[in-house]
Parts: structure tokens; C-alpha cells; sequence
């Protein structure tokens, strides 16, 4: 037994030591400068953008990784990451094919706006070498890592919100999802917690749930897989979601135009060409909601005192009983529509657009009631600014009709009046097509 142990335990030394200088070889010229230099070359050069590299190393405790330190992709605005950790999956890597089992990014800052320029360089056809029948064939995502932890890395959306996250996703063997958590530590939507689950059977099926604002929002997700004969390879997503006991504030913070529980039915639908960059993506996704607020406050807006000033008022605030109507989307345009608020002796109705911009454009009905008899005075106001400063002013055609109104009876004569000229500056524009 001793002259069989010993020749092993000297072939296990061995190994050691030559696992070992393998490990130094790679920690040295990985660590060089030339080395370093040609990364930082062939990123540039695949990116179309100036990347900088502080350094390249190899470790081998906790676990075995290669990783990339100060890692500066010079854009505008620039992506930033301290540090990119890849561990590779040992038996692929010994059958001569390089798979990556974990990935892991510290202290990243990522601009919405440079990862669809960069995603729209990187799937340029022109940069793309052909390859014959490769757009007949699905997605390839076996390549993926299978778990991605991201720690501190924050992204900042199209308007410059930003959202800082702890977050991990594992992926099954064909590579979709099979759960993923997310933590919003820092920013927009502090506070949120987000579950994803994947189905039974390995279907391209999950379920959601968020906990955000005091309140959840949860559903089930789906993508349909085109057929193996289907000529178009898009995907198809749906959704269909439902909030219950939302703060309002908290989706919009630091902006608070509206403040309230929200109760709301959302459905979303996509078709995705998997080939298309991140930026299509987001304008094919459209969404159907019916919502309603309760002890909804619309703040930056005194609708009441806009009535008694004809559009004139601007800034305090207005609370409501109730808030309801339906939401529509379109990529980044936002569309409200069949708007119902009450709060007693005011009612209001309109539609409101929301530009990508963030800028406000439409109509709004104000009906207040007065005195004993209980009669109603209403006015027509237009809605413009910003989510985060509202306004609402008379129509041209309105503000005449306040005038003469005014001129004929003061007080009373100045809402009639601009009720009456929104009705005649409508007609108008209807006799003549416009």
C-alpha cells in the first residue's frame, strides 16, 4: 500500500506545483502591460469608443476568476465599471470551449443611453460577418453565464433618474431566466424588492411580484417561441399585471405631481426581434391600463381657484375623492385618457399626453358647483408644463370668451363666457376643417 500511496502522493504534488505555475504564468501575463494594451485596443475598436483598463488579474481564492479592473468605456455620458469578475465553467473549459459560470459586477454606472449606442454598434449588420441561414435560426443563448450577481451598479434611464441595485439572476441550461431578485438600495424606487420566477416544465413562462410604495404589483409573464417553420422569428411578450396600494410618489420621487394609493389593471404586449437592439425594444412595447387613485392630491395645481381665475392661477393644490381613467403606452409616450376626478362641489374630465420629454400637453373640463341653487359653472383648461411643474390656462378662443363675458357680467359672466368661446372656437375650427 506505502509503494502505491507514495508515487501518488508525488503525482498529486506535482500537479499542484504545475497547476501553480500555470497559475503565475497567466497572473504575469495577464498583469502585463502589452497585454492589457491589446484589450483596451480590441474594445475600442469593437465599441467604436475610446475603453481604458486599470488592470487584468487572475485569482484563485475565493474561487478561480479572471477579472477586469477600472474598467472606463468613454462615451457621452461614459459607462463606468470597478470591477467585471468572470469564472469560467471547468468542464467546458476543459473540453476546449470557453463558458462562463458566474459573472459578477461591483460599483458599475451604466447610462440607458450609451448601452443602446453601443448595443446599436455592436449589431451593426455592417460590423457583422455574414454567415448563410444564420437569420432562419432561433437565438442562441447557451453562451450566457449561468448566474450574474450585480453589486452596487447603477443605471441611469433615458431622463437622467437613476436607480442603484443589488441583484441576481440564474439562468436554466437554455438559457432563459429561472429566477432573479432585485433590491433598489439607492435613487429612483428606493425601497423596491422585485421576484422573478420561472414556471413549471421550463416553459417561457414567469411570474412577478413587486413590493414597492407600501403596495405590490405581481402577474404573470410570457414569451411565445415562434414556430420551427415560422418565415418571422419575432418574440412575442405578454403580461398582465395588477397593482394594489401603490403610493403614487414613490414611482415618480423625486417628482410628486400626484400623490395617492394606486389600484390598477395592466396589460402589456411586444413583438421583439431578437436581432434588434436594446432601443427597439423598448419602442415596441405597448401597455393598456385602467387605474384608480384613491385620496388622490394633484399637486402644482389648484383646479378650483384656476376656474375662479379663468386659467390664470398657478401653482397650489387640489385633493380629490376620487381619480380614475385609463393609461396608454407607446415606447416612451404616455397617453391619459378618459380622466374622471371629483372632490365635492369640483368635477373634472379630460385627456392628458405625456411626452418623452416629460412635457404635458392637453384638456381638461372643470365644473364647479356654486351657491345654494347648486349651479354649475364650468370652464375649459389647457394643460401644459412638465410632470414636475404643472400648468393649466384658457384656451385663446376661451380667454375671449372670458373677456366678453366679463365686459357683460362681471363675476359669473367671466366662466360663462370662456365656456361659451371654447364651444364657438371649436365650431369654428370645424367649419372650416381645422
Amino acid at each position: 500500500m506505502r509503494r502505491l500511496l507514495r508515487p501518488l502522493g508525488i503525482l498529486a504534488a506535482l500537479l499542484l506545483l504545475l497547476g501553480a505555475a500555470v497559475v503565475v504564468a497567466l497572473h504575469q501575463w495577464t498583469g502585463s502591460e502589452g497585454f492589457r494594451q491589446r484589450l483596451e485596443r480590441d474594445a475600442s475598436a469593437a465599441l467604436g469608443v475610446p475603453v481604458s483598463l486599470s488592470r487584468v488579474t487572475v485569482d484563485v481564492y475565493p474561487l478561480p476568476a479572471v477579472a477586469l479592473e477600472g474598467l472606463h468605456i468613454q462615451a457621452r455620458p461614459a459607462l463606468t465599471l470597478e470591477r467585471v469578475e468572470a469564472r469560467p465553467v471547468w468542464s467546458a473549459l476543459l473540453r476546449g470551449r470557453l463558458a462562463v459560470s458566474t459573472l459578477i459586477v461591483r460599483q458599475a454606472v451604466l447610462p440607458q443611453a450609451t448601452i443602446v449606442l453601443l448595443g446599436a454598434r455592436v449589431q451593426d449588420p455592417a460590423t457583422q460577418p455574414a454567415e448563410p441561414g444564420a437569420t432562419d435560426e432561433a437565438a442562441d443563448l447557451s453562451w450566457l453565464p449561468r448566474r450574474v450577481v450585480l453589486d452596487d451598479v447603477t443605471w441611469i434611464g433615458g431622463q437622467g433618474r437613476s436607480s442603484t441595485v443589488q441583484a441576481e439572476l440564474t439562468l436554466d441550461e437554455d438559457g432563459w431566466p429561472a429566477n432573479a431578485t432585485v433590491a433598489v438600495i439607492r435613487g429612483a424606487l428606493e425601497g423596491a424588492k422585485a421576484v422573478l420566477q420561472r414556471g413549471a416544465d421550463n416553459q417561457t413562462a414567469w411570474s412577478l411580484k413587486v413590493h414597492v410604495g407600501g403596495g405590490t404589483l405581481q402577474g404573470p409573464l410570457t414569451v411565445k417561441l415562434p414556430a420551427a417553420s415560422a418565415l418571422v422569428r419575432d418574440l412575442v411578450f405578454d403580461a398582465s399585471l395588477e397593482t394594489r396600494g401603490v403610493e403614487v410618489s414613490a414611482l415618480t420621487a423625486p417628482s410628486r405631481t400626484l400623490t395617492g394609493r394606486l389600484d390598477a389593471s395592466t396589460t402589456l404586449s411586444a413583438r421583439i426581434n431578437p436581432r434588434a437592439g436594446t432601443a427597439s425594444v423598448s419602442d415596441a412595447l405597448r401597455s393598456q391600463t385602467r387605474f384608480t387613485v384613491n385620496h388622490a392630491v394633484l399637486h402644482g395645481v389648484d383646479l378650483a381657484r384656476a376656474v375662479a381665475t379663468v386659467g390664470l392661477s398657478r401653482g397650489g393644490s387640489t385633493a380629490l375623492d376620487t381619480l380614475a381613467g385609463q393609461v396608454r403606452t407607446r415606447g416612451q409616450r404616455i397617453e391619459l385618457t378618459n380622466l374622471v376626478a371629483s372632490s365635492g362641489v369640483l368635477a373634472a374630465t379630460g385627456e392628458v399626453t405625456v411626452e418623452p420629454s416629460r412635457a404635458l400637453s392637453g384638456r381638461v373640463r372643470v365644473d364647479v358647483t356654486r351657491g345654494a341653487g347648486g349651479d354649475v359653472v364650468g370652464v375649459p383648461l389647457v394643460v401644459g408644463g412638465t410632470l414636475d411643474d404643472p400648468s393649466v390656462s384658457l384656451s385663446r378662443s376661451a380667454l375671449l370668451g372670458a373677456a366678453i363675458g366679463t365686459a357683460l357680467m362681471p363675476g359669473v359672466g367671466t366662466s360663462a363666457g370662456a365656456n361659451l368661446g371654447e364651444r364657438l372656437g371649436d365650431g369654428i375650427k370645424g367649419l372650416f376643417g381645422r
